[in-house]
């Protein structure tokens, strides 16, 4: 991993870093400019003892008049110069010459006064005003260089912003560009999970609502023509039972319905978790239906952790699909595998083309050519899956294993942590 990597997924370090370096150049550049103006001001007002230098004085002809050493005496700045001349024959001589105009100072028009404007930029640019407008230029670049990071942060931000007024104003098909791997960029990327798993789940929910009212309509159908049929007539036996089968398909529709609502409702309380026999559980479904069992694989018992009523209700749907489409017997076989259980619902039906074996499990979905077999609404494969993922497990459609004709339903738990301590090498 490269050093720039935390800095690129961490925008308050990019943030922090930009106005941490702001802060430090302005504080260097104060630091130098008042350090200039300091010594500026020292050299100002402390005396200066210049050394002495050997001077000769000579007329026009070349003839020596005087020599000595001559230095310079301390002056007041804007005053003249004054030098003291000690000759060879220990006279002393002071020579005095007149301040001279300085260029730019502002003298108005006097000769060499330079005119008001470069006097007054003479004036600015000198201590103290002169480090002013150094620490306002060093602000303003500073300014100018952290603008860019924080109008890129406020745009992605005013981006998001905008996609979630539009989700929460019912368009539920918006999405925020996922750009950079910063916090922005994460949160980007969660709201478009949530934003998907809203979508899908509003939409399973309202094709469950209209799959539901199209299945409800057709036994109340049946019922309501059945009873105009008897015209107040006592009903016959056969009758009476028809009217029975449709209340019975109604009942059913509406529980799995229910049960599927509150399977999609992560928040609702389904039952309680406890340890559950599921070799127990199988042997009970197995012999409501007359199924056979197979436990050879795995003679001690398996315990999973999950709510005994949905673990029973996912077998029973097993084995009450297999029976329905199911030419002959049924075998269930319950086996550990890799620290997990596995329950085995094997039929010798038509099987399950490779292409439908995975909408099959899609609500109210079925097989081309099933929809008019007695029993089933669409929706007990569809609970299956539902509950396989509360108890973090799997299913899903294969091959018979022997190779014989017909199809296997695999139900994948994880066992409970106990059951898994305990266990022997995986079969």
């Amino acid at each position: 991993m490269s050093l720039s990597t935390p800095f690129s997924r961490r925008l308050y370090l990019r943030i922090w870093l930009a106005v941490v370096a702001g802060i430090a150049v302005l504080t260097l550049t104060v630091g130098w400019a008042w350090r200039m103006a300091e010594e500026q001001k020292a050299q100002t007002n402390q005396p200066f003892v210049p050394p002495s230098r050997e001077m000769a004085l000579r007329d026009p002809s070349g003839q020596l008049l005087l020599r000595g050493m001559a230095t310079r005496q301390p002056a007041e700045p804007g005053e003249g110069v004054e030098f003291r001349i000690e000759s060879d024959t220990g006279q002393t001589f002071t020579l005095q010459m007149a301040p001279r105009q300085q260029r730019g100072e502002w003298a108005g028009g006097r000769p060499g006064g330079g005119g008001p404007n470069q006097g007054w930029a003479a004036f600015w640019t000198r201590p103290p005003f002169g480090f002013l407008w150094l620490l306002g230029i060093v602000s303003l670049a500073v300014a100018v260089g952290v603008y860019p990071i924080i109008r890129r942060l406020t745009q992605r931000l005013e981006a998001l912003q905008r996609s979630v007024q539009k989700f929460g104003e019912g368009d539920l098909s918006v999405r925020v560009p996922e750009q950079g791997q910063d916090e922005v960029a994460d949160l980007a990327r969660q709201f478009n999970a949530a934003a998907e798993r809203v979508e899908t789940l509003v939409k399973s929910h309202k094709s469950l609502l209209a799959n539901a009212s199209h299945e409800l309509r057709s036994p109340l159908t049946r019922i309501r023509m059945g009873l105009e049929l008897m015209g107040g007539q006592q009903p016959s036996p056969a009758f009476r039972a028809e009217i029975l089968r449709n209340i019975a398909e109604l009942d059913q529709l509406v529980d799995e319905i229910l049960l599927a609502s509150r399977l999609d409702a992560r928040e609702a309380d389904v039952g309680t978790v406890e340890l559950v026999d599921l070799i127990g559980l199988a042997a009970e479904e197995c012999a409501r239906v007359d199924a056979d069992l197979d436990v050879s694989a795995s003679p001690d018992s398996l315990e999973v952790r999950g709510v005994a009523k949905l673990l029973r209700r996912a077998i029973r749907n097993l084995l009450e699909n297999a029976r329905r489409y199911s030419q002959g017997e049924i075998t269930v076989t319950v086996h550990r595998r890799h620290g997990r259980a596995e329950v085995h619902v094997s039929d010798h039906g038509p099987g399950v083309p490779p292409s439908q074996r995975e909408r099959i499990f899609e609500p109210f979905y079925r097989l081309p050519g099933a929809s008019e077999r007695a029993g089933g609404v669409g929706l007990g494969l569809s609970l299956v899956r539902s509950i396989a993922g509360r108890h973090q497990g799997t299913v899903h459609c294969q091959d018979r294993p022997d190779g014989e004709h017909g199809a296997c339903f695999v139900l994948t738990l994880p066992l409970a942590p106990a059951a898994v301590t305990t266990s022997t090498a995986p079969h």
